[in-house]
């Protein structure tokens, strides 16, 4: 794939070895190889795969109050949550650099910038050089989600080049807050991911309306789960199991093109691989009509504010001398 304006993608719909960041990691990794070899330039994966959604919230009363059950599965998920300061997504990192190819991760993040001990629900793109270059963490955990995922900040609101396209993302529900999307358009982007745990009546409406609203192209990544992908080794895996359907996750990742049609359908209940080639020229033959933040936008009427500045508790305004 050499000329500029097509892009080869590969949307990687598999299910996580649940709660098992590095099992999960591995095969994340066998994804990646396999995108490559067949001349992908970019691969997506669904939210939070890395290593997986907390099902368990919805059905096992994840909103119980000092609850031992629900403390003891929490702490298993805080240990196997994504530290990419402690280098957990470096072997990725180097397969992008090796096989020139980008990538768009959903993990579970446990940052050290928050205190160690609060996850994120984030979406990670690593560029072809292998170096990660947004990380952003989810604006609004939606529902059950606030019982374990804390809220992100605007910082990882940021576009990518990739080939002519300029790419962006979003996780999940997010992706119905305008604003959000807008801040993405408003740095040029024309290639939106948005991704998902895995529902194909999330991404059937959405996906489209997106696309016919920027008059970009959206890829819609969504992970599979099923009861049988629950490891041995979960937490009180028996009230788990006795509470769960044989389906949590059914898929539907898909593409729009910038006009709102149907590349790729919503595909349900299909483990692997997803493969297109976007033509970049659609964008602008799009844009003709319609350009949301351009010569279809009114600024001395409606503008948006971003703050994308990382937010933390703590802020520390001078550095102590080290101790001699």
């Amino acid at each position: 794939m050499t000329s500029s304006n097509l892009l080869k993608v590969a949307l990687a719909q598999i299910s996580p070895v649940w709660l098992d960041k590095f099992a999960t990691l591995e095969k994340v990794k066998t994804s990646i190889k396999e995108a490559a070899a067949q001349g992908c330039e970019l691969v997506v994966f669904g939210e939070g795969l890395v290593p997986g959604y907390p099902f368990w919230m919805s059905i096992t009363n994840g909103s119980a109050w000092d609850d031992k059950v629900q403390k003891e599965i929490h702490a298993h998920y805080l240990r196997n949550s994504v530290q990419i300061e402690k280098g957990d997504l470096l072997e990725i990192q180097e397969l992008a650099k090796s096989l020139k190819i980008a990538i768009y991760l959903g993990i579970i993040e446990r940052p050290i910038d928050k205190g160690g001990h609060s996850i994120y629900c984030s979406l990670v793109y690593i560029n072809t050089d292998g170096d990660i270059k947004s990380v952003h963490r989810k604006l609004q955990p939606t529902y059950e989600e606030r019982l374990t995922w804390a809220p992100g900040d605007g910082n990882g609101l940021q576009v990518h080049t990739l080939k002519e396209f300029t790419v962006g993302g979003l996780n999940c529900w997010e992706n119905w807050m305008p604003l959000a999307r807008t801040a993405l358009y408003g740095l040029g982007e024309n290639l939106h991911i948005a991704v998902w745990p895995g529902a194909v009546r999330n991404t059937e409406n959405i996906t489209r309306l997106i696309a016919q609203e920027s008059r970009s192209f959206v890829i819609s990544v969504s992970s599979l789960m099923s009861k049988t992908d629950f490891p041995a080794g979960t937490p009180h895996l028996d009230l788990i199991l006795e509470n769960a359907p044989e389906i949590l996750a059914d898929g539907g990742s898909c593409i729009t093109g910038p006009d709102g049609k149907w590349i790729l359908e919503p595909v349900a209940n299909k483990e692997g691989l997803l493969i297109e080639t976007l033509d970049f020229n659609r964008v602008l033959e799009e844009r003709q009509n319609f350009d949301p933040v351009g010569h279809y936008s009114r600024p001395d009427v409606l503008q948006l504010s971003v703050n994308r500045e990382r937010q933390a508790s703590v802020k520390y305004e001078n550095q102590l001398k080290s101790m001699k």
